[in-house]
């Protein structure tokens, strides 16, 4: 692992300004406030996708396997290569995490980009161009917003925290903590999980179904901070696996994980 976390201390500069690129390709057909100018279609599941989204994609596909050739490819909007199962270096990107807030014109959408070695998160970026801020981690070295060191809520009192999730999950905590805040839906999950890493919201909860590109480049973000990521027994989240879907997740400073697990699971 310490050689994995010197290639991503190593390519970590790189990356970031890929991932800037890719925020102003992104940028592009984004209109605050309005609708998207890029043409739109549904996937198959009905989900949207944009032209915008593709481009992302297919300019991340080829500057990040330049970057680092003998890396696997696992991303929302690429067709999925078994391959990559076993692979010792995978990147798993999310080109527009949220799109139907970018298609929207809600700035709450972003590029997210991750680094596996040996199916651990190593480095981890988030980007979120229409707010002009990037998150970024590697293993071992901290998390960052723009180049300042950022940290998870430091509140000790589960009963006051603001808690940003589906407002299912958010009323199941709240039968227990009637006086939690419900902050602004933050629709881009990547985003919903690093805004716990500096902060800005104490916990996040996520329902079942998201993705590895929705949470791995955002995971060591929030673990560099001080915080973690885990399922409702308390496990972090498993990556690389032949179906990468996740069941509910709860993303908190690591001090309060148990007892949120605990007040959203009892009966």
């Amino acid at each position: 692992m310490r050689d994995a976390a010197d290639l991503s201390r190593r390519l970590l500069p790189e990356v970031r300004d890929i991932a800037r690129e890719a925020g102003d390709l992104a940028l592009r057909y984004f209109r605050p406030g309005a609708a998207t100018s890029a043409r739109i279609w549904s996937k198959a599941g009905g989900s949207p996708v944009t032209e915008a989204d593709v481009a992302v994609d297919t300019f991340l596909k080829v500057r990040l396997s330049q970057l680092l050739p003998a890396a696997a490819w696992l991303s929302e909007e690429t067709a999925d290569d078994a391959r990559r199962i076993g692979r010792d270096l995978v990147w798993i990107v999310d080109p527009i995490d949220g799109t139907r807030a970018y298609l929207s014109g809600s700035r709450d959408w972003s590029v997210a980009i991750a680094l596996l070695f040996e199916d651990h998160p190593v480095l981890g970026i988030v980007h979120a161009p229409a707010h002009k801020t990037l998150y970024e981690a590697t293993r071992g070295a901290g998390a960052f917003r723009n180049g300042e060191p950022i940290r998870v809520s430091a509140t000790t009192d589960l009963g006051s925290c603001s808690v940003a999730g589906p407002k299912p999950q958010v009323d199941r905590l709240a039968r227990r903590h009637p006086r939690i805040g419900r902050p602004p839906r933050i629709p881009s999950l990547a985003l919903r999980i690093v805004r716990v890493a500096e902060g800005a919201v104490d916990l996040g909860l996520i329902s079942a179904d998201a993705r590895d590109w929705d949470i791995a480049g955002a995971d060591i973000i929030l673990t560099e901070a001080g915080g973690r990521l885990s399922d409702l027994a308390g496990a972090a989240p498993p990556y690389n696996r032949p179906d990468p879907c996740h069941g509910e997740l709860v993303a908190a400073p690591a001090a309060l994980q148990e007892r949120v697990i605990e007040a959203i699971t009892s009966p």
